[in-house]
């Protein structure tokens, strides 16, 4: 009896988080309606010291990765590999890609030009005011924390956590899906050219 009762309580906390999940999922996608942009209206910076708007994520498909330019690991092989994934699915530049810096502290838009320059020619850095990409961040539900490297000097030096996927829009800036870290690059690309076809 007792092992019964342990395994209808484990079934019920499974069905309560996929349940969350689900109600998480869907309001992400469908809040303010079906076919409501993603997102929060923005005025940021390009890596080019150029104002970028929420226009640019309109009459065109849209990639979008939210990172740092002292990123280690992810986030520099997250862009070549998107630069890839665009050369063998866009080779055309019908899809816009967009870098947006999750540490405007540091990532100046010259900062973010020299980054993204030596990595590829399809993808524009965004950057802007502390205040003004915490509101872009937080409206686009990305995770992003800052983490000192020294927990005795919270004021020294630090990293940051943040989500790891690439956010595909389509043409009207609505949500489609994700290119997740680490995801296998055939269906990255297959992932790009459906959004092609919406």
């Amino acid at each position: 009896m007792k092992i019964f009762r342990n395994v209808l309580w484990a079934l019920i906390f499974v069905f309560a988080g996929m349940l969350g999940w689900l109600v998480f999922e869907w309001s992400r996608s469908d809040a303010g309606g079906a076919n409501a942009a993603y997102g929060v209206p923005f005025e940021l910076t390009d890596h080019r010291g150029q104002p970028i708007t929420q226009a640019a994520l309109r009459d065109r498909p849209s990639a979008l990765f939210f990172g740092f330019t002292h990123c280690p690991e992810v986030c520099p092989t997250t862009l070549y590999e998107l630069d890839g994934w665009l050369q063998q699915a866009d080779p055309q530049g019908r899809i816009g890609a967009y870098f947006v810096t999750v540490d405007p502290e540091r990532d100046t838009p010259e900062m973010m030009d020299a980054y993204v320059s030596a990595v590829s020619d399809r993808i524009t850095g965004i950057s802007g005011t502390p205040e003004e990409i915490a509101r872009m961040v937080k409206g686009f539900h990305v995770y992003a924390r800052k983490v000192p490297l020294d927990t005795d000097d919270p004021d020294g030096d630090y990293t940051m956590d943040h989500t790891a996927s690439v956010f595909l829009l389509d043409r009207d800036g609505r949500f489609k899906s994700t290119i997740a870290w680490g995801e296998d690059a055939a269906v990255a690309v297959k992932k790009l050219e459906n959004l092609l076809k919406d």
